[in-house]
This record gives structure tokens, C-alpha cells and sequence, in this order.
């Protein structure tokens, strides 16, 4: 059976005090680490819980914080504060952070999931944009005199040559020549397309 560890320094009860455990586990005294984790795991544990809630998450952050007390037990100051106070502070630290750490993480994953379901901006700006051209065009494609028209539409939302809307309409090759050149011009004026 292990000797009572004293929490503080003040005379009474035997065995070593924890200022002088944790001056052993600075020189890598495993047993000394041993009686320090017994001394302090409970309370380790018991803030962690308080700040995380999380059991799974508390457990892993007091292992965190114990792991530390060993790696860095030489950085310890009497002068500035009791082990304990020392320990604390570096468990409630941890469990802060940890905090943070999956705040972040939440709030990323959140900023994520709606860039995915919004639209791109450009994407809906152009899809607007590319509507109101659209009834644009057919706004012109109505002055046009009915030849005009015929001949632009063939030519150029059916995708024929110039020879086949002349033979499709029955009109000389000249004449459709003209009628696409004019109904161009008259797009042109009416979309007001700078040249």
C-alpha cells in the first residue's frame, strides 16, 4: 500500500509532500509520477467533466493534462503557486481550449454546409441575366418583317447555311443574303450592340 500523499507542504501527517513528488518527476521519477497522478487525477477529472460535460471527451483531455504534468514537471514554480493550483490551471486550460477547439470545428463545418446549399451569386446573376437577354432578343425578333424573321431564325437557331434557307424558302441565295443582312442590322440597332 502506497504512503499518504500531503497536498501541501505544512508539518503533520508523514510522506512527501507534492512540491516534492513533482521535483521528482521533473528528474524522471516514474514512481513519484505515479503517487502524483493518484493524488491528483481526481480533481483533474472532476474539472475537466465540469467544463466539457462530455465523459468521453473529459476523459481524454484529463489524460491530456496528466501526460503534460509529466513533460513538463521541471517548468513548475514554487514560488508562483501550490501543484495543485499549477495543475489546475493547466487542466482547466486544456478543457478551454478543447472547447474552442470544437467550437471552431462546429462553426466550420456550419459555414461549410451553407456554401454548399446556396447558390453561387455569379451562377443565379447569371442566370438573370441571360432570361432578360433572352426576352430581349425575342422583343426585336418582333420587329422584324416576317421575311427577316424567317430567314434569322433559320439560319440561326436551326443552324442552317445560308444555300439551305435559300432552298428551304425557295428564294434565290441574293435575296436570303440581304433579308439575313437587313433583320442583322435591325437586331443590331434594336439590342443596341455597338459595332
Amino acid at each position: 500500500m502506497r504512503e499518504a500523499v500531503r497536498l501541501d507542504s505544512a508539518a503533520g501527517a508523514g510522506g512527501p509532500d507534492l512540491k516534492e513528488l513533482v521535483a521528482a518527476v521533473a528528474k524522471g521519477d516514474q514512481d513519484a509520477f505515479g503517487r502524483v497522478y493518484d493524488a491528483v487525477a481526481g480533481p483533474v477529472l472532476g474539472l475537466v467533466r465540469s467544463v466539457l460535460r462530455d465523459p468521453a471527451q473529459s476523459e481524454e483531455v484529463a489524460q491530456e493534462v496528466l501526460v503534460e504534468i509529466w513533460q513538463t514537471a521541471a517548468r513548475y514554480q514554487p514560488n508562483r503557486g501550490g501543484v495543485m493550483t499549477w495543475v489546475m490551471m493547466l487542466a482547466h486550460r486544456r478543457a478551454v481550449d478543447r472547447v474552442r477547439s470544437a467550437q471552431a470545428s462546429s462553426d466550420r463545418e456550419q459555414k461549410a454546409a451553407l456554401l454548399d446549399r446556396t447558390p453561387a451569386f455569379d451562377e443565379v446573376s447569371e442566370q438573370v441575366e441571360s432570361r432578360l437577354e433572352r426576352e430581349q432578343v425575342r422583343r426585336c425578333m418582333r420587329t422584324l418583317t416576317e421575311l427577316q424573321r424567317e430567314s434569322v431564325t433559320l439560319a440561326y437557331y436551326r443552324g442552317l447555311t445560308y444555300r439551305e434557307v435559300a432552298e428551304l424558302l425557295a428564294t434565290p441565295l441574293g435575296t436570303v443574303k440581304t433579308r439575313l443582312r437587313d433583320g442583322l442590322i435591325r437586331l443590331r440597332d434594336c439590342l443596341g450592340v455597338i459595332v
